[in-house]
């Protein structure tokens, strides 16, 4: 709730995509515009009923993490914990 007027994590989704996005204000603070990135996405797969994950690349290409599809809890827990410093850096 402190960092609410400096960050904000969302979801969009799309079909059976989700992506997560950091939003924070544009850096020249001249007013409502926040900026987005994207950290990561998911992405349903029906012939298994699993999630992959993917993440951005400095192209903003989507690359496939290295995780096998798993349920959505294990995803968003691999996001939260970014190992390989991916998603939050």
């Amino acid at each position: 709730a402190h960092v609410r007027d400096e960050l904000r994590i969302e979801a969009e989704v799309s079909g059976t995509k989700v992506t997560i996005l950091e939003r924070r204000p544009s850096w020249d603070g001249t007013g409502t515009d926040w900026l987005r990135s994207a950290i990561a996405q998911l992405r349903f797969e029906a012939e298994t009923k699993r999630w992959a994950l993917y993440w951005p690349d400095r192209n903003d290409r989507w690359r496939r993490y290295d995780l096998e599809p798993a349920n959505v809890e294990r995803v968003l827990e691999e996001i939260d914990d970014d190992p390989t410093c991916v998603f939050w850096g």
